[in-house]
C-alpha cells in the first residue's frame, strides 16, 4: 500500500467541511503557537471552491479568533486547482494525481514551500515551511473530515 492516496480530482476531494489543526514553531525563536477551528469548501458560481477557515489561534498563551480566505479554482489540467487569495492574487497550484504535491509561493523575500499529502479519504495535511530574511517558521495542518 502506497504511503500517499491518489487523488483523481483535487476540487472534488476538497469539497465539504474539515476540522484543522494547526501547529506553528518559529524556528529561530523556538516560540509555538497552535490554531484550531474548521475550515468550509462550498461551491463557486462560477467554478471551484470557496475555503472559508475559521477558528482560534494562541500563540504566546494569548488565544485569539483567526480566520481565511482562498479560492480554489479549475486548473490548467483536469483534477488540479489554482489556489489564490481571497483578492484574486496567486498563491500556489496544486495536484494530488499521486496524493502528493508540493508548491512554493514567493513572499517579499521569504520563500513558502508546501508540501500536500492525503492519508485516506478523510484525513490530509499540509507543512509549509517559511524560510527567508523576516520568517523562519514551520506549520504542520492536519486535516480530519467533518460528517
Amino acid at each position: 500500500m502506497s504511503e500517499f492516496r491518489p487523488v483523481p480530482d483535487v476540487l472534488a476531494y476538497l469539497a465539504g467541511s474539515w476540522r484543522v489543526e494547526r501547529s506553528v514553531r518559529d524556528l529561530g525563536s523556538a516560540e509555538e503557537g497552535r490554531f484550531d477551528g474548521v475550515t468550509v469548501f462550498s461551491p463557486l458560481d462560477e467554478g471551484g471552491l470557496l475555503h472559508r477557515e475559521s477558528g482560534t489561534f494562541v500563540w504566546l498563551g494569548v488565544p485569539r479568533p483567526a480566520e481565511r480566505t482562498l479560492r480554489f479554482l479549475p486548473g490548467p489540467t483536469p483534477g488540479t486547482a489554482d489556489v489564490r487569495f481571497a483578492d484574486g492574487r496567486p498563491f500556489h497550484d496544486l495536484g494530488l494525481t499521486t496524493g502528493r504535491h508540493v508548491a512554493d509561493h514567493p513572499c517579499s523575500a521569504d520563500l513558502y514551500r508546501g508540501e500536500f499529502t492525503v492519508r485516506d479519504p478523510d484525513h490530509w495535511r499540509t507543512v509549509w515551511r517559511v524560510a527567508g530574511p523576516a520568517k523562519n517558521l514551520l506549520l504542520t495542518t492536519d486535516y480530519a473530515r467533518v460528517g
